[in-house]
């Protein structure tokens, strides 16, 4: 096991810093996030700021945990400890003779990176918060798709529609109608449903259930789209894994007025889901925007949300 700590440094419009490795080091020549090997007895954070000072020339000031990915090459494991850094003093510059290069997130497949920071790139793509929708009941849907809107406004920026009261045709036309909406406010929208309804629909992607998740075999839809997938346990994290999913939704985290006395994940069991994920994880489960910051101390990509979100939106 090869302990690692890697940053991510976001500036201001959005762009990620990336360093190519020097041609002779393990995964020569490919582009990865700055950081490197923890010393002995050295914590996340003080190693974090040594190798940003050392590779860099910076002292980070601003920074939270953003994912943490195992990953076995043929010849070591490594356990890559993952920092989403926002603000530093100094100017990155290349102290060991490393090039760098700021790239847009949507831009980082054109920089090849060791399998291991893959996970890493579908983390920077993704929101801190993902709203699951309400069933939207039977039609007329005006009043849901206003409420969407406002939501949306607000500045929620992924969402997942789940209406499993609503035969197919009826939720791709409503999905349609959807997306429109999510496109004007710069947001995704993934449809709960068969992957034939996602494409029918036009909707930026596909969120599996944990029965639809058992089922599948393999990724449902290219690469062009975000897949999620719902997971309760570690089983269901291998199946996830196994389907190619960009992110899943870890749940009951908290206790939910919905199922009152059902047994919970709690912070600690969600984090250790996050230690066996190979995605992005999402809590979900009684959470809502004030519980960030422990869903990211738990090592998730932040959190998921039914009525804190949708009761929440201005």
């Amino acid at each position: 096991m090869v302990p690692v700590v890697a940053a991510a440094l976001v500036e201001g419009g959005g762009r990620v810093l990336l360093a190519r490795r020097h041609a002779g080091a393990h995964q020569g020549g490919l582009w990865e996030f700055p950081g490197g090997k923890l010393e002995p007895g050295e914590g996340a954070e003080e190693a974090l700021a040594r190798e940003l000072a050392e590779e860099l020339g910076i002292r980070p000031l601003r920074y939270r945990p953003l994912i943490r990915v195992r990953h076995t090459y043929a010849d070591r494991t490594v356990i890559l400890d993952t920092w989403r850094v926002t603000a530093w003093e100094g100017e990155p510059r290349g102290l060991e003779g490393q090039p760098l290069a700021w790239v847009a997130p949507e831009a980082l497949d054109e920089h090849p990176m060791p399998a291991a920071d893959r996970p890493i790139v579908s983390a920077l793509r993704l929101p801190e918060c993902c709203l699951v929708t309400p069933d939207p009941g039977p039609p007329p849907h005006g009043s849901f798709l206003r409420r969407l809107e406002a939501v949306l406004g607000s500045g929620v920026a992924m969402v997942i529609l789940r209406a499993p009261s609503l035969e197919a045709e009826r939720l791709i036309a409503l999905a349609a109608e959807a997306t429109a909406i999510a496109e004007r406010y710069g947001a995704s929208l993934l449809l709960n449903g068969e992957p034939e309804w996602a494409e029918a629909a036009g909707a930026h992607g596909l969120h599996l259930n944990r029965h639809r998740l058992r089922g599948q075999v393999g990724r449902p839809l290219d690469d062009s789209y975000r897949v999620g997938a719902s997971c309760h346990d570690a089983e269901e994290l291998e199946l996830a894994a196994a389907a190619g999913v960009d992110y899943v939704l870890c749940s009951p985290v908290l206790a939910t007025p919905s199922h009152p006395g059902a047994p919970t994940l709690g912070w600690e069991g969600l984090a250790r889901l996050c230690e066996e994920a190979q995605m992005p994880v999402y809590a979900l489960g009684g959470v809502g925007p004030a519980h960030l910051p422990e869903s990211w101390a738990a090592g998730a990509q932040g959190i998921a949300a039914i009525r804190a979100l949708w009761e929440g939106g201005s």
